[in-house]
Protein backbone atom coordinates (compact mmCIF):
# COMPACT_ATOMS: atom_id res chain seq x y z
CA UNK A 1 0.00 0.00 0.00
CA UNK A 2 2.88 2.36 0.78
CA UNK A 3 4.39 1.94 -2.68
CA UNK A 4 1.01 2.46 -4.33
CA UNK A 5 0.34 5.59 -2.30
CA UNK A 6 3.79 7.03 -3.09
CA UNK A 7 3.53 6.19 -6.78
CA UNK A 8 0.11 7.82 -7.11
CA UNK A 9 0.83 11.07 -5.27
CA UNK A 10 4.49 11.57 -6.23
CA UNK A 11 3.76 11.31 -9.95
CA UNK A 12 3.36 15.12 -10.37
CA UNK A 13 6.83 15.60 -8.80
CA UNK A 14 8.77 13.28 -11.09
CA UNK A 15 10.90 16.04 -12.63
CA UNK A 16 11.70 17.55 -9.25
CA UNK A 17 12.67 14.12 -7.92
CA UNK A 18 14.91 13.58 -10.94
CA UNK A 19 16.73 16.83 -10.10
CA UNK A 20 17.04 15.69 -6.48
CA UNK A 21 18.73 12.48 -7.63
CA UNK A 22 21.10 14.40 -9.93
CA UNK A 23 22.02 16.89 -7.20
CA UNK A 24 22.51 14.14 -4.64
CA UNK A 25 24.69 12.22 -7.13
CA UNK A 26 26.91 15.24 -7.82
CA UNK A 27 27.11 16.20 -4.13
CA UNK A 28 27.93 12.65 -3.05
CA UNK A 29 30.60 12.24 -5.71
CA UNK A 30 32.14 15.50 -4.54
CA UNK A 31 32.13 14.26 -0.94
CA UNK A 32 33.76 10.99 -2.03
CA UNK A 33 36.47 12.85 -3.94
CA UNK A 34 37.59 14.85 -0.89
CA UNK A 35 39.40 12.02 1.02
CA UNK A 36 41.34 11.14 -2.15
CA UNK A 37 42.49 14.77 -2.46
CA UNK A 38 43.39 14.78 1.22
CA UNK A 39 45.47 11.62 0.72
CA UNK A 40 47.31 13.29 -2.17
CA UNK A 41 48.13 16.32 0.01
CA UNK A 42 49.58 14.02 2.71
CA UNK A 43 51.54 11.73 0.38
CA UNK A 44 52.61 14.22 -2.30
CA UNK A 45 52.59 17.52 -0.47
CA UNK A 46 53.33 17.07 3.22
CA UNK A 47 55.63 14.06 2.86
CA UNK A 48 57.70 15.73 0.08
CA UNK A 49 57.45 19.31 1.39
CA UNK A 50 55.81 20.55 -1.84
CA UNK A 51 54.01 23.68 -0.65
CA UNK A 52 52.75 24.63 -4.13
CA UNK A 53 51.10 21.23 -4.51
CA UNK A 54 49.42 21.65 -1.12
CA UNK A 55 48.03 25.07 -2.12
CA UNK A 56 46.83 23.85 -5.53
CA UNK A 57 45.19 20.71 -4.17
CA UNK A 58 43.75 22.64 -1.23
CA UNK A 59 42.12 25.05 -3.69
CA UNK A 60 40.61 22.12 -5.56
CA UNK A 61 39.32 20.72 -2.26
CA UNK A 62 37.74 24.07 -1.44
CA UNK A 63 36.00 24.20 -4.84
CA UNK A 64 34.77 20.62 -4.47
CA UNK A 65 33.50 21.40 -0.96
CA UNK A 66 31.57 24.43 -2.23
CA UNK A 67 30.04 22.28 -4.99
CA UNK A 68 29.02 19.70 -2.41
CA UNK A 69 27.43 22.36 -0.19
CA UNK A 70 25.47 23.92 -3.08
CA UNK A 71 24.19 20.52 -4.25
CA UNK A 72 23.25 19.48 -0.71
CA UNK A 73 21.31 22.70 -0.07
CA UNK A 74 19.49 22.53 -3.41
CA UNK A 75 18.66 18.82 -3.01
CA UNK A 76 17.36 19.34 0.52
CA UNK A 77 15.24 22.33 -0.57
CA UNK A 78 13.67 20.45 -3.49
CA UNK A 79 13.18 17.33 -1.37
CA UNK A 80 11.47 19.29 1.39
CA UNK A 81 9.15 21.02 -1.10
CA UNK A 82 8.28 17.66 -2.63
CA UNK A 83 7.55 16.11 0.78
CA UNK A 84 5.36 19.05 1.84
CA UNK A 85 3.51 18.98 -1.49
CA UNK A 86 2.98 15.24 -1.15
CA UNK A 87 1.53 15.71 2.34
CA UNK A 88 -0.76 18.48 1.11
CA UNK A 89 -2.03 16.33 -1.78
CA UNK A 90 -2.70 13.29 0.41
CA UNK A 91 -4.52 15.35 3.03
CA UNK A 92 -6.59 16.93 0.26
CA UNK A 93 -7.43 13.51 -1.20
CA UNK A 94 -8.45 12.22 2.23
CA UNK A 95 -10.56 15.31 2.89
CA UNK A 96 -12.34 15.02 -0.47
CA UNK A 97 -13.00 11.32 0.08
CA UNK A 98 -14.39 11.85 3.60
CA UNK A 99 -16.66 14.66 2.37
CA UNK A 100 -18.21 12.16 -0.03
CA UNK A 101 -18.86 9.56 2.67
CA UNK A 102 -22.37 8.81 3.79
CA UNK A 103 -23.28 8.47 7.46
CA UNK A 104 -22.61 4.74 7.13
CA UNK A 105 -18.91 5.17 6.27
CA UNK A 106 -18.44 7.99 8.78
CA UNK A 107 -19.81 5.81 11.57
CA UNK A 108 -17.67 2.90 10.41
CA UNK A 109 -14.37 4.80 10.72
CA UNK A 110 -15.31 7.22 13.48
CA UNK A 111 -14.35 10.88 13.69
CA UNK A 112 -11.28 10.44 15.97
CA UNK A 113 -9.75 7.84 13.62
CA UNK A 114 -10.40 9.95 10.53
CA UNK A 115 -8.75 12.96 12.19
CA UNK A 116 -5.71 10.87 13.15
CA UNK A 117 -5.40 9.46 9.64
CA UNK A 118 -5.56 12.92 8.08
CA UNK A 119 -2.97 14.39 10.45
CA UNK A 120 -0.61 12.01 12.24
CA UNK A 121 -0.70 9.23 9.64
CA UNK A 122 -0.09 11.58 6.72
CA UNK A 123 2.72 13.25 8.67
CA UNK A 124 4.50 9.90 9.14
CA UNK A 125 4.40 9.08 5.41
CA UNK A 126 5.41 12.67 4.62
CA UNK A 127 8.43 12.28 6.90
CA UNK A 128 9.36 9.10 5.01
CA UNK A 129 9.33 11.06 1.73
CA UNK A 130 11.47 13.80 3.28
CA UNK A 131 14.07 11.36 4.60
CA UNK A 132 14.08 9.48 1.30
CA UNK A 133 14.86 12.59 -0.72
CA UNK A 134 17.45 13.97 1.70
CA UNK A 135 19.14 10.82 3.02
CA UNK A 136 18.12 7.62 1.33
CA UNK A 137 18.98 8.79 -2.20
CA UNK A 138 22.50 9.68 -1.08
CA UNK A 139 23.00 6.50 1.01
CA UNK A 140 23.34 3.92 -1.80
CA UNK A 141 25.42 6.32 -3.89
CA UNK A 142 27.76 6.86 -0.95
CA UNK A 143 27.94 3.15 -0.22
CA UNK A 144 28.76 2.06 -3.79
CA UNK A 145 31.02 5.03 -4.45
CA UNK A 146 32.77 4.61 -1.10
CA UNK A 147 33.50 0.95 -1.78
CA UNK A 148 34.95 1.77 -5.22
CA UNK A 149 37.09 4.60 -3.86
CA UNK A 150 38.27 2.49 -0.89
CA UNK A 151 39.37 -0.28 -3.25
CA UNK A 152 41.29 2.30 -5.26
CA UNK A 153 43.22 3.25 -2.16
CA UNK A 154 44.04 -0.28 -0.99
CA UNK A 155 42.61 -3.67 -1.93
CA UNK A 156 44.29 -5.43 0.95
CA UNK A 157 41.96 -3.90 3.54
CA UNK A 158 38.80 -4.51 1.52
CA UNK A 159 37.89 -7.53 3.67
CA UNK A 160 37.12 -5.12 6.50
CA UNK A 161 34.40 -3.52 4.35
CA UNK A 162 33.02 -6.96 3.49
CA UNK A 163 32.75 -7.78 7.20
CA UNK A 164 31.63 -4.42 8.63
CA UNK A 165 28.83 -3.52 6.18
CA UNK A 166 26.84 -6.82 6.37
CA UNK A 167 27.37 -6.96 10.14
CA UNK A 168 25.89 -3.48 10.54
CA UNK A 169 23.02 -4.15 8.11
CA UNK A 170 22.02 -7.43 9.79
CA UNK A 171 22.21 -5.90 13.28
CA UNK A 172 19.93 -3.04 12.29
CA UNK A 173 17.51 -5.32 10.45
CA UNK A 174 17.07 -7.50 13.55
CA UNK A 175 16.00 -4.41 15.51
CA UNK A 176 13.82 -2.82 12.81
CA UNK A 177 11.83 -6.00 12.10
CA UNK A 178 10.39 -5.80 15.62
CA UNK A 179 9.10 -2.25 15.08
CA UNK A 180 6.35 -2.98 12.51
CA UNK A 181 3.84 -4.68 14.84
CA UNK A 182 4.53 -2.13 17.58
CA UNK A 183 3.87 0.80 15.23
CA UNK A 184 0.56 -0.77 14.18
CA UNK A 185 -0.50 -1.03 17.81
CA UNK A 186 0.71 2.54 18.46
CA UNK A 187 -1.49 4.09 15.75
CA UNK A 188 -4.52 2.20 17.05
CA UNK A 189 -3.83 3.42 20.57
CA UNK A 190 -3.47 6.99 19.31
CA UNK A 191 -6.97 6.59 17.86
CA UNK A 192 -8.22 5.35 21.22
CA UNK A 193 -6.62 8.23 23.11
CA UNK A 194 -8.10 10.76 20.66
CA UNK A 195 -11.54 9.18 21.02
CA UNK A 196 -11.47 9.24 24.81
CA UNK A 197 -10.19 12.83 24.92
CA UNK A 198 -12.76 13.96 22.35
CA UNK A 199 -15.60 12.38 24.34
CA UNK A 200 -14.44 13.94 27.60
CA UNK A 201 -14.03 17.43 26.16
CA UNK A 202 -17.40 17.28 24.35
CA UNK A 203 -19.18 15.87 27.38
CA UNK A 204 -17.42 17.86 30.10
CA UNK A 205 -20.69 19.22 31.49
CA UNK A 206 -22.16 15.73 31.77
CA UNK A 207 -18.99 14.51 33.48
CA UNK A 208 -19.18 17.29 36.04
CA UNK A 209 -22.92 16.99 36.53
CA UNK A 210 -22.57 13.32 37.50
CA UNK A 211 -19.31 13.87 39.41
CA UNK A 212 -17.49 11.39 37.18
CA UNK A 213 -14.15 13.19 37.05
CA UNK A 214 -12.30 10.37 38.90
CA UNK A 215 -13.73 7.74 36.52
CA UNK A 216 -12.92 9.76 33.39
CA UNK A 217 -9.46 10.53 34.75
CA UNK A 218 -8.86 6.81 35.23
CA UNK A 219 -10.18 6.05 31.74
CA UNK A 220 -7.88 8.63 30.17
CA UNK A 221 -4.96 7.44 32.28
CA UNK A 222 -5.52 3.86 31.10
CA UNK A 223 -5.56 4.89 27.42
CA UNK A 224 -2.56 7.14 27.98
CA UNK A 225 -0.65 4.39 29.81
CA UNK A 226 -1.27 1.90 26.99
CA UNK A 227 0.04 4.37 24.41
CA UNK A 228 3.01 5.24 26.64
CA UNK A 229 3.87 1.57 27.09
CA UNK A 230 3.88 0.95 23.35
CA UNK A 231 5.81 4.14 22.63
CA UNK A 232 8.35 3.20 25.30
CA UNK A 233 8.87 -0.21 23.70
CA UNK A 234 9.44 1.46 20.34
CA UNK A 235 11.72 4.02 21.96
CA UNK A 236 13.90 1.29 23.45
CA UNK A 237 14.35 -0.28 20.04
CA UNK A 238 15.13 3.08 18.44
CA UNK A 239 17.57 3.94 21.21
CA UNK A 240 19.43 0.67 20.72
CA UNK A 241 20.18 1.37 17.05
CA UNK A 242 22.59 4.27 17.50
CA UNK A 243 24.85 2.47 20.01
CA UNK A 244 24.96 -0.54 17.66
CA UNK A 245 25.98 1.66 14.76
CA UNK A 246 28.63 3.52 16.77
CA UNK A 247 30.03 0.29 18.24
CA UNK A 248 30.49 -1.30 14.82
CA UNK A 249 31.83 1.98 13.39
CA UNK A 250 34.42 2.36 16.15
CA UNK A 251 35.47 -1.30 16.03
CA UNK A 252 35.85 -1.00 12.25
CA UNK A 253 37.96 2.17 12.62
CA UNK A 254 40.22 0.46 15.14
CA UNK A 255 40.59 -2.54 12.83
CA UNK A 256 41.54 -0.29 9.88
CA UNK A 257 44.18 1.49 11.94
CA UNK A 258 45.51 -1.79 13.35
CA UNK A 259 45.82 -3.69 10.09
CA UNK A 260 46.57 -0.55 8.06
CA UNK A 261 49.48 0.34 10.32
CA UNK A 262 51.01 -3.06 9.61
CA UNK A 263 50.68 -2.48 5.85
CA UNK A 264 52.19 1.01 6.16
CA UNK A 265 55.05 -0.43 8.22
CA UNK A 266 55.69 -3.05 5.56
CA UNK A 267 55.60 -0.43 2.78
CA UNK A 268 52.48 -1.88 1.12
CA UNK A 269 50.47 1.26 1.84
CA UNK A 270 51.07 4.97 2.30
CA UNK A 271 49.83 7.03 5.27
CA UNK A 272 47.62 9.20 3.04
CA UNK A 273 45.97 6.10 1.56
CA UNK A 274 45.33 4.76 5.07
CA UNK A 275 43.70 8.05 6.06
CA UNK A 276 41.57 8.03 2.90
CA UNK A 277 40.57 4.39 3.39
CA UNK A 278 39.50 5.13 6.96
CA UNK A 279 37.45 8.10 5.72
CA UNK A 280 35.78 5.95 3.06
CA UNK A 281 34.95 3.22 5.56
CA UNK A 282 33.38 5.80 7.85
CA UNK A 283 31.39 7.22 4.91
CA UNK A 284 30.21 3.74 3.94
CA UNK A 285 29.06 2.92 7.46
CA UNK A 286 27.49 6.37 7.85
CA UNK A 287 25.53 5.74 4.65
CA UNK A 288 24.24 2.54 6.21
CA UNK A 289 23.29 4.57 9.29
CA UNK A 290 21.47 7.13 7.11
CA UNK A 291 19.52 4.28 5.55
CA UNK A 292 18.81 3.13 9.11
CA UNK A 293 16.95 6.35 9.89
CA UNK A 294 14.70 5.59 6.95
CA UNK A 295 14.25 1.99 8.07
CA UNK A 296 13.29 3.25 11.52
CA UNK A 297 10.38 5.25 10.15
CA UNK A 298 9.49 2.90 7.27
CA UNK A 299 7.55 0.35 9.39
CA UNK A 300 5.41 3.09 10.93
CA UNK A 301 4.94 4.75 7.55
CA UNK A 302 3.79 1.43 6.09
CA UNK A 303 1.19 1.05 8.83
CA UNK A 304 0.05 4.65 8.33
CA UNK A 305 -0.11 4.16 4.55
CA UNK A 306 -2.37 1.15 5.06
CA UNK A 307 -4.68 3.21 7.27
CA UNK A 308 -4.72 6.04 4.71
CA UNK A 309 -5.36 3.51 1.96
CA UNK A 310 -8.35 2.12 3.85
CA UNK A 311 -10.02 5.54 3.68
CA UNK A 312 -9.01 6.28 0.08
CA UNK A 313 -10.07 2.78 -0.95
CA UNK A 314 -13.51 2.99 0.66
CA UNK A 315 -16.24 4.04 -1.74
CA UNK A 316 -19.24 5.90 -0.43
CA UNK A 317 -22.48 3.96 -0.35
CA UNK A 318 -24.07 7.14 -1.74
CA UNK A 319 -22.94 7.10 -5.36
CA UNK A 320 -23.66 9.75 -7.98
CA UNK A 321 -25.42 8.44 -11.07
CA UNK A 322 -23.41 8.17 -14.30
CA UNK A 323 -25.80 10.58 -16.02
CA UNK A 324 -27.48 12.52 -13.23
CA UNK A 325 -30.61 14.56 -13.75
CA UNK A 326 -29.67 18.25 -13.65
CA UNK A 327 -33.10 19.91 -13.83
CA UNK A 328 -36.35 19.52 -11.90
CA UNK A 329 -39.78 21.02 -12.08
CA UNK A 330 -40.61 23.33 -9.19
CA UNK A 331 -43.43 21.39 -7.52
CA UNK A 332 -41.08 20.08 -4.79
CA UNK A 333 -42.99 16.91 -4.04
CA UNK A 334 -41.25 14.26 -1.93
CA UNK A 335 -42.52 10.69 -2.19
CA UNK A 336 -41.49 7.50 -0.38
CA UNK A 337 -42.42 4.26 -2.13
CA UNK A 338 -41.74 1.12 -0.10
CA UNK A 339 -38.57 2.70 1.30
CA UNK A 340 -36.54 0.42 3.56
CA UNK A 341 -33.13 0.78 5.16
CA UNK A 342 -30.89 -1.74 6.91
CA UNK A 343 -27.51 -0.99 8.44
CA UNK A 344 -24.71 -3.37 7.36
CA UNK A 345 -24.60 -6.39 9.64
CA UNK A 346 -27.87 -5.48 11.39
CA UNK A 347 -30.33 -8.27 12.25
CA UNK A 348 -33.38 -6.23 11.31
CA UNK A 349 -34.08 -3.21 9.09
CA UNK A 350 -34.48 0.23 10.64
CA UNK A 351 -37.22 1.13 8.15
CA UNK A 352 -39.65 -1.23 6.43
CA UNK A 353 -41.77 -0.39 3.38
CA UNK A 354 -42.41 3.27 4.19
CA UNK A 355 -44.81 4.85 1.71
CA UNK A 356 -46.21 8.38 1.78
CA UNK A 357 -46.12 11.64 -0.18
CA UNK A 358 -45.24 15.12 1.09
CA UNK A 359 -46.48 17.81 -1.27
CA UNK A 360 -45.72 21.53 -1.71
CA UNK A 361 -47.68 24.00 0.40
CA UNK A 362 -48.31 21.26 2.96
CA UNK A 363 -46.70 20.33 6.24
CA UNK A 364 -45.98 16.66 6.83
CA UNK A 365 -45.10 15.66 10.37
CA UNK A 366 -43.41 12.43 11.46
CA UNK A 367 -43.83 11.20 15.02
CA UNK A 368 -43.03 8.03 16.87
CA UNK A 369 -41.31 6.66 19.92
CA UNK A 370 -37.54 6.84 20.40
CA UNK A 371 -35.80 4.49 17.97
CA UNK A 372 -38.75 4.32 15.59
CA UNK A 373 -36.55 5.44 12.68
CA UNK A 374 -37.68 9.06 12.28
CA UNK A 375 -34.22 10.62 11.80
CA UNK A 376 -33.16 7.74 9.54
CA UNK A 377 -36.25 8.36 7.42
CA UNK A 378 -35.56 12.06 6.80
CA UNK A 379 -31.85 11.31 6.19
CA UNK A 380 -32.93 9.47 3.04
CA UNK A 381 -34.21 12.69 1.44
CA UNK A 382 -30.87 14.57 1.13
CA UNK A 383 -29.09 11.20 0.61
CA UNK A 384 -27.11 11.23 3.81
CA UNK A 385 -27.81 7.52 3.42
CA UNK A 386 -29.47 5.58 0.60
CA UNK A 387 -32.40 3.21 0.78
CA UNK A 388 -31.61 -0.49 0.67
CA UNK A 389 -35.01 -1.21 -0.86
CA UNK A 390 -37.79 0.86 -2.40
CA UNK A 391 -37.27 4.46 -3.52
CA UNK A 392 -37.39 8.12 -2.51
CA UNK A 393 -38.31 10.63 -5.21
CA UNK A 394 -38.26 14.41 -5.50
CA UNK A 395 -40.59 15.79 -8.17
CA UNK A 396 -40.96 12.28 -9.55
CA UNK A 397 -37.20 11.67 -9.95
CA UNK A 398 -35.43 9.08 -7.78
CA UNK A 399 -32.98 10.92 -5.54
CA UNK A 400 -30.21 8.51 -6.59
CA UNK A 401 -30.64 9.72 -10.16
CA UNK A 402 -30.36 13.41 -9.26
CA UNK A 403 -27.24 15.55 -9.41
CA UNK A 404 -26.26 15.86 -5.71
CA UNK A 405 -25.71 19.62 -5.98
CA UNK A 406 -29.18 20.05 -7.45
CA UNK A 407 -30.75 17.88 -4.75
CA UNK A 408 -28.99 19.67 -1.91
CA UNK A 409 -29.82 23.10 -3.37
CA UNK A 410 -33.52 22.25 -3.09
CA UNK A 411 -33.36 21.14 0.56
CA UNK A 412 -32.95 23.12 3.76
CA UNK A 413 -32.03 20.69 6.53
CA UNK A 414 -32.09 21.51 10.23
CA UNK A 415 -30.48 18.48 11.92
CA UNK A 416 -31.48 16.92 15.21
CA UNK A 417 -28.22 18.08 16.78
CA UNK A 418 -27.76 21.69 15.63
CA UNK A 419 -24.16 22.47 14.80
CA UNK A 420 -22.65 25.91 14.33
CA UNK A 421 -19.22 26.56 12.84
CA UNK A 422 -16.60 28.78 14.41
CA UNK A 423 -16.93 32.28 13.00
CA UNK A 424 -19.70 34.82 13.34
CA UNK A 425 -23.48 34.77 13.35
CA UNK A 426 -23.45 36.11 9.79
CA UNK A 427 -20.96 33.54 8.47
CA UNK A 428 -23.10 30.74 9.89
CA UNK A 429 -26.32 32.12 8.45
CA UNK A 430 -24.72 32.58 5.03
CA UNK A 431 -23.54 28.97 4.98
CA UNK A 432 -26.21 27.98 2.46
CA UNK A 433 -26.34 31.33 0.64
CA UNK A 434 -22.98 33.18 0.67
CA UNK A 435 -24.41 36.29 -1.05
CA UNK A 436 -27.30 36.80 1.36
CA UNK A 437 -27.84 40.43 2.36
CA UNK A 438 -28.13 41.66 5.93
CA UNK A 439 -31.84 42.28 5.40
CA UNK A 440 -32.26 38.61 4.47
CA UNK A 441 -30.32 37.55 7.55
CA UNK A 442 -32.42 39.67 9.89
CA UNK A 443 -35.63 38.43 8.23
CA UNK A 444 -34.59 34.81 8.82
CA UNK A 445 -33.62 35.59 12.43
CA UNK A 446 -36.97 37.29 12.98
CA UNK A 447 -38.89 34.25 11.71
CA UNK A 448 -36.70 31.90 13.78
CA UNK A 449 -37.37 33.99 16.91
CA UNK A 450 -33.65 34.68 17.19
CA UNK A 451 -33.59 38.41 16.42
CA UNK A 452 -33.79 39.55 20.04
CA UNK A 453 -30.85 37.63 21.44
CA UNK A 454 -28.69 38.31 18.34
CA UNK A 455 -29.28 42.06 18.68
CA UNK A 456 -28.26 41.77 22.33
CA UNK A 457 -24.95 40.09 21.44
CA UNK A 458 -21.81 42.28 21.10
CA UNK A 459 -21.42 42.93 17.39
CA UNK A 460 -24.86 41.54 16.53
CA UNK A 461 -24.44 39.78 13.14
CA UNK A 462 -20.67 39.91 13.59
CA UNK A 463 -20.84 38.39 17.07
CA UNK A 464 -18.40 35.55 17.55
CA UNK A 465 -19.64 31.97 17.48
CA UNK A 466 -17.36 29.33 19.03
CA UNK A 467 -16.77 25.94 17.43
CA UNK A 468 -19.97 23.94 17.67
CA UNK A 469 -21.81 27.01 18.98
CA UNK A 470 -20.78 26.25 22.54
CA UNK A 471 -20.99 29.92 23.56
CA UNK A 472 -24.77 30.02 22.99
CA UNK A 473 -27.52 27.96 24.61
CA UNK A 474 -29.10 24.86 23.10
CA UNK A 475 -32.29 26.73 22.22
CA UNK A 476 -30.30 29.55 20.62
CA UNK A 477 -28.32 27.03 18.56
CA UNK A 478 -31.56 25.51 17.32
CA UNK A 479 -32.99 28.88 16.34
CA UNK A 480 -29.80 29.90 14.54
CA UNK A 481 -29.82 26.57 12.68
CA UNK A 482 -33.42 27.18 11.66
CA UNK A 483 -32.51 30.72 10.52
CA UNK A 484 -29.62 29.28 8.47
CA UNK A 485 -32.08 27.08 6.59
CA UNK A 486 -34.51 29.97 6.11
CA UNK A 487 -31.79 32.19 4.58
CA UNK A 488 -31.30 29.57 1.89
CA UNK A 489 -35.06 29.71 1.03
CA UNK A 490 -35.22 26.16 -0.34
CA UNK A 491 -38.24 24.44 -1.83
CA UNK A 492 -38.10 21.60 0.72
CA UNK A 493 -37.65 22.13 4.46
CA UNK A 494 -36.66 19.22 6.68
CA UNK A 495 -36.82 19.89 10.43
CA UNK A 496 -35.42 16.90 12.32
CA UNK A 497 -36.75 17.40 15.85
CA UNK A 498 -35.54 20.99 15.59
CA UNK A 499 -37.83 22.47 18.26
CA UNK A 500 -37.02 20.20 21.21
CA UNK A 501 -34.92 22.79 23.09
CA UNK A 502 -37.49 25.58 22.76
CA UNK A 503 -39.97 26.56 25.42
CA UNK A 504 -43.67 26.21 24.59
CA UNK A 505 -44.22 29.93 23.96
CA UNK A 506 -41.21 30.32 21.65
CA UNK A 507 -42.16 27.10 19.89
CA UNK A 508 -45.68 28.39 19.18
CA UNK A 509 -44.44 31.78 17.91
CA UNK A 510 -41.81 30.13 15.71
CA UNK A 511 -44.28 27.68 14.17
CA UNK A 512 -46.73 30.49 13.42
CA UNK A 513 -44.00 32.53 11.71
CA UNK A 514 -42.73 29.48 9.84
CA UNK A 515 -46.21 28.74 8.50
CA UNK A 516 -46.25 32.13 6.77
CA UNK A 517 -42.64 31.91 5.56
CA UNK A 518 -42.91 28.39 4.14
CA UNK A 519 -46.47 28.58 2.82
CA UNK A 520 -45.52 27.44 -0.71
CA UNK A 521 -42.77 24.99 0.27
CA UNK A 522 -42.82 21.32 1.14
CA UNK A 523 -42.27 21.11 4.90
CA UNK A 524 -41.35 17.89 6.70
CA UNK A 525 -41.13 18.01 10.50
CA UNK A 526 -39.87 15.30 12.81
CA UNK A 527 -41.23 15.94 16.28
CA UNK A 528 -41.47 14.38 19.70
CA UNK A 529 -44.04 16.82 21.08
CA UNK A 530 -47.62 16.52 19.87
CA UNK A 531 -48.09 20.27 20.35
CA UNK A 532 -45.43 20.89 17.71
CA UNK A 533 -47.00 18.75 14.99
CA UNK A 534 -50.75 18.64 15.71
CA UNK A 535 -51.53 21.38 13.16
CA UNK A 536 -49.72 19.57 10.34
CA UNK A 537 -51.66 18.78 7.18
CA UNK A 538 -50.48 15.18 7.37
CA UNK A 539 -49.00 13.21 10.26
CA UNK A 540 -47.02 10.00 9.72
CA UNK A 541 -46.84 7.70 12.74
CA UNK A 542 -43.82 5.37 12.86
CA UNK A 543 -43.44 2.34 15.07
CA UNK A 544 -40.44 -0.01 14.79
CA UNK A 545 -39.63 1.42 11.36
CA UNK A 546 -43.10 0.91 9.89
CA UNK A 547 -45.88 3.38 9.12
CA UNK A 548 -48.78 2.51 11.43
CA UNK A 549 -50.87 5.58 10.80
CA UNK A 550 -51.35 8.45 8.33
CA UNK A 551 -53.74 11.36 8.59
CA UNK A 552 -54.53 14.54 10.46
CA UNK A 553 -54.44 14.91 14.24
CA UNK A 554 -58.19 14.30 14.57
CA UNK A 555 -58.21 11.34 12.18
CA UNK A 556 -55.32 9.61 13.90
CA UNK A 557 -56.91 9.98 17.34
CA UNK A 558 -59.72 7.78 16.07
CA UNK A 559 -57.83 5.37 13.81
CA UNK A 560 -54.31 4.95 15.25
CA UNK A 561 -53.90 3.53 18.77
CA UNK A 562 -50.15 4.28 18.76
CA UNK A 563 -50.78 7.98 18.07
CA UNK A 564 -53.61 8.12 20.62
CA UNK A 565 -51.26 6.65 23.23
CA UNK A 566 -48.58 9.27 22.43
CA UNK A 567 -51.15 12.06 22.66
CA UNK A 568 -52.60 10.84 25.95
CA UNK A 569 -49.11 10.66 27.47
CA UNK A 570 -48.44 14.32 26.64
CA UNK A 571 -51.77 16.19 26.64
CA UNK A 572 -54.58 16.41 29.12
CA UNK A 573 -58.12 15.44 28.11
CA UNK A 574 -59.03 19.11 27.67
CA UNK A 575 -56.02 19.71 25.41
CA UNK A 576 -56.86 16.66 23.31
CA UNK A 577 -60.43 17.82 22.87
CA UNK A 578 -59.24 21.30 21.94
Amino acid sequence: MLIRLLRRHLRPYRRVLAWVVVLQLVGTMAALYLPSLNASIIDEGVAKGDTDFIWRTGGVMLAVSLLQIVCAIAATYLGARTAMGFGRDVRGALFDRVLGFSARELNSFGAPSLITRNTNDVQQVQMLVLLSTTMFVAAPITMVGGIVMALREDVGLSWLVVVAVPLLAVSIWLVVRKMGPLFRVMQTRIDTLNRVLREQISGIRVVRAFVREPYETARFSAANAELTQTATSVGRLVASIFPIVMFILNISSVAVLWFGAQRVDSGQMQIGSLTAFLSYLVQILMSVMMATFLLMIAPRAMVCAERIGEVLGTDSSVVTAERPVTALRTTSEVAFDGASFTYPGADAPVLRGVTFTAGPGRTTAIIGSTGAGKSTLVSLIPRLIDVTAGSVTVDGVEVRELDPDLLWSRIGLVPQKPFLFSGTVASNLRYGKPDATEDELWRALRVAQAEDFVRAMPGQLEATIAQGGTNVSGGQRQRLSIARALVKRPEIYVFDDSFSALDVTTDARLRAALARETASACVIIVGQRVATIREADQIIVLEHGEVVGTGTHEELLETCPTYAEIVSSQLSAEEVAA
